[in-house]
């Protein structure tokens, strides 16, 4: 009797769980035809110069293209949530401030503001991956809406950069002015970059003609060994002064004069040539978006990266 009984609860049990089972099924494919996410109304507006036009866009539509264009979608949603936050907070300190472009609050120019790009244009160039990077984009977007990065309740210039060597630099080493949240901090990105090791190679007449352009002063007699004097480092270990032809220049206007990928170089010379071998790319000033992309992949949040590339800072919803 208690066999059967045991056989008939059994049953009923099955009998049971077969609707779950069809209705888990239906509700994944139901998940799995969703429509494209959708971006939520910051609240915000802000005037974007683009292609010499001003276009008025809602904050978050902004950022959806500034972190397209900064930031490869194929990068963790750790990563792309902290450059959303990073863009927003620079967008907020920025706007309202605009020299170049009084008439916009930003515009479209990496080397001014930051780099923007339509929608049409980014899934244009994602081809086949463009629905699920379109997605991924708008989710860093719109997970971390109205949030910035704060340092003592203000919010901050939230500067960032491609990679950097092994650490970052301090902002004062860069531009000469030092900032509380943007110190020198270790990076981890390597190998994984592309171009994360380059190399820039000058006939010692080239070297000669693209210095003294910028450096008239400077003397540049003999061979080229000898055009070089002391280097001093930063504390993030890339060049910090260095002494060509007598004159002392700082790794930062190095770069700009001979059009360097970033300030962390060495110098080697032959009797006729003058080779720069070069690791990362940008000033290496704040957020390292390579660095952000590795500690997202190792396990850290959005918060975690931000609060360690600008020291001492607050991630928080805005309340201005």
């Amino acid at each position: 009797m208690k066999k059967v009984v045991g056989v008939a609860l059994l049953l009923a049990l099955v009998l049971f769980l077969i609707p779950l089972g069809i209705r888990h099924d239906q509700k994944t494919q139901t998940e799995g035809s969703s429509q494209p996410l959708t971006l939520p109304d910051s609240g915000r507006t802000l005037n974007i110069l683009v292609d010499g036009q001003v276009q008025t866009m809602d904050l978050n539509e902004y950022l959806w293209g500034v972190v397209a264009a900064e930031m490869p979608a194929s990068f963790e949603e750790e990563a792309l949530k902290a450059q959303a936050v990073a863009a927003r907070t620079y967008s907020l300190h920025k706007a309202g401030n605009a020299v170049n472009h009084p008439e916009a609050d930003l515009c479209t120019n990496y080397a001014c503001c930051q780099a923007w790009i339509s929608r049409e244009k980014a899934q244009a160039n994602w081809g086949e991956n463009a629905a699920v990077y379109t997605d991924k984009i708008t989710q860093a977007v719109a997970e971390t809406n109205n949030e910035v990065v704060l340092y003592d309740g203000q919010l901050i210039s939230a500067v960032f950069h491609s990679s950097s060597g092994a650490a970052t630099q301090d902002a004062v080493a860069v531009w000469g002015n030092s900032v509380p949240y943007l110190q020198s901090v270790d990076s981890p990105e390597g190998e994984e970059v592309p171009n994360f090791h380059s190399q820039v190679t000058f006939t010692a007449q080239e070297f000669k003609d693209t210095y003294l352009a910028a450096q008239p002063e400077a003397v540049l007699e003999g061979e080229p060994a000898n055009w070089f004097g002391e280097t001093t480092l930063t504390n993030g270990g890339s060049v910090g002064t260095i002494v060509i032809g007598g004159v002392s220049v700082t790794g930062a206007q190095a770069r700009q004069i001979f059009g360097l990928r970033s300030a962390a170089f060495t110098v080697e010379t032959t009797a006729d040539s003058v080779t720069f071998q070069v690791t990362g790319f940008g000033h290496g000033v704040g957020m390292s978006q390579y660095g952000a992309n590795a500690m997202a992949a190792d396990g850290s949040t959005y918060t975690e990266i931000l609060q360690h590339y600008y020291t001492g800072v607050t991630v928080e919803e805005y309340a201005g």
